[in-house]
């Protein structure tokens, strides 16, 4: 059962003058706010939260038709080169830490087709694996 209190209960301690240590010094303000700050009771909750929730999509395949057109305009690039045109090359980047990634574009002009190793290299270094074109448009 709980009791209900009034002002009355406290009246012999009400008009008591505030109490002040003569040994130790007042504590400043703002380490008396950092008292009542938040906490992280379990380290790493949140950002394991964020990754959970962080959206990442699925490598889609790609049909005869698709694959045909991306075999095409492999082959015009190749009869460019050497000449440095600019192409953009929207690619399938795989995450590092959750099934699945993301479409990116490369725009640069493309050095080199590497049939043996089945890459797209860039004249700044970056190579992009043939398997994970999705699409290319000069």
């Amino acid at each position: 059962m709980k009791v209900k209190r009034t002002i009355d209960d406290y009246r012999d301690i009400i008009d008591l003058p505030h109490h002040v240590s003569k040994t130790r010094a007042k504590m400043p303000l703002k380490d008396r706010a950092a008292q009542f700050a938040p906490f992280a009771a379990v380290v790493g909750h949140e950002a394991a939260i964020k990754e959970t929730a962080r959206y990442v999509d699925r490598k889609k395949e790609l049909d005869e038709m698709e694959k045909s057109i991306i075999d095409e305009k492999l082959m015009e690039i190749s009869s460019w080169l050497p000449d440095k045109r600019e192409v953009e090359i929207v690619y399938f980047k795989p995450d590092k830490t959750k099934r699945g990634g993301e479409y990116v574009p490369k725009i640069g002009n493309v050095k080199k087709i590497d049939s043996y190793n089945m890459e797209i290299k860039f004249t700044d270094g970056f190579n992009i694996a043939i398997q994970d074109i999705y699409s290319i448009n000069f």
